[in-house]
């Protein structure tokens, strides 16, 4: 009987730990600083208003289930009702999981046989892009300033992020880009630190010609056409783009901020926290979304305000 007890007073915390009914965010809209999303909400005062977008990651390259979860908005939340000279910062999380790139069909492109050589049509991230701009020119007509809307993600959506900006440089007051990525763990899977960039991408393209030259095709269009200062940060133990990132040097103006080795900032061990669970952060990919990231939330503001001037 005691075992029992004792078996069914584990599975109780286990679901409280791990399974917060508000854990997942599967709607567009306004959150709040305790994470929830805000319903009928309106723009009061839009001109001093600072609006900061969320782009989540993606389950796969060209298809995405899930939108969000309160642990990964958490650190934006922390930035609400901020002010950068005299105006309050608001946070969007936008979803785009109703969104499939052209080549998705019935299951991501990237796992057809035989793969196609070249994407036809709009990837998912193209239509991202054009969902941010849509969504950018309804605070537009809502009265808030468009330099004062910022683009922000995660992964994918940091990945969408620096897209965005190097196809609509004047729509928006700035982006910040967190580990971006959007073609798997290609860091760890190619062994990057082993065989260096152009060993493990050339494996990567033997492999997957498709999406290793859809990779690129992004990554160069970003390196030419990108011309406004961005925020970008990146971990080298990230599995996915970590030791990949160093291509954005090469852009005048970006910022970008590797994140230390372990998983420690500012030497404190990194938290992440939902509803009625936390624990440690020990992926490399999740840096932004621990507690200890908030360290960096004055470089981030900062960034903010330069963009109004």
């Amino acid at each position: 009987m005691r075992k029992i007890l004792l078996i069914f007073t584990f599975i109780l915390f286990s679901t409280l730990a791990y399974a917060g009914p508000y854990d997942k965010i599967n709607k567009s809209g306004f959150i709040n600083k305790e994470v929830r999303l805000i319903k009928n909400f309106e723009i009061k005062d839009p001109k001093n208003k600072i609006i900061l977008i969320y782009n989540h990651g993606q389950d796969e390259n060209d298809t995405a289930k899930n939108c969000t979860w309160v642990s990964n908005l958490r650190n934006h939340a922390s930035l609400i009702d901020q002010e950068v000279n005299g105006k309050k910062i608001m946070v969007y999380n936008l979803c785009s999981t109703h969104l499939r790139g052209d080549m998705s069909k019935k299951k991501d492109w990237w796992y057809l046989k035989p793969q196609p050589k070249i994407y036809e049509g709009k990837h998912m991230l193209d239509k991202r892009v054009e969902l941010n701009l849509e969504l950018i020119e309804k605070f537009v007509d809502a009265g808030v300033p468009r330099k004062q809307v910022f683009v922000t993600g995660h992964s994918c959506g940091g990945l969408t992020t620096l897209l965005f900006m190097s196809r609509y440089p004047d729509k928006a007051g700035g982006g910040v880009s967190y580990m971006q990525a959007c073609f798997g763990k290609l860091s760890s899977k190619y062994k990057v630190k082993k065989n260096g960039v152009d060993k493990a991408m050339a494996k990567f393209r033997k492999k997957n010609q498709g999406p290793h030259d859809l990779r690129q095709k992004m990554n160069d269009e970003i390196k030419n056409n990108l011309k406004v200062p961005l925020l970008a940060f990146t971990h080298p133990k990230d599995k996915y783009e970590g030791l990949l990132s160093d291509w954005l040097e090469e852009i005048t103006g970006m910022k970008r901020i590797v994140i230390s080795e372990n998983y420690k900032i500012n030497g404190k061990s990194c938290k992440r926290k939902g509803d009625n669970w936390e624990e440690p952060v020990k992926k490399g990919h999740n840096m932004d979304l621990g507690l200890c990231f908030q360290y960096y939330n004055p470089t981030i503001l900062d960034y903010i305000a330069s963009r109004l001037k």
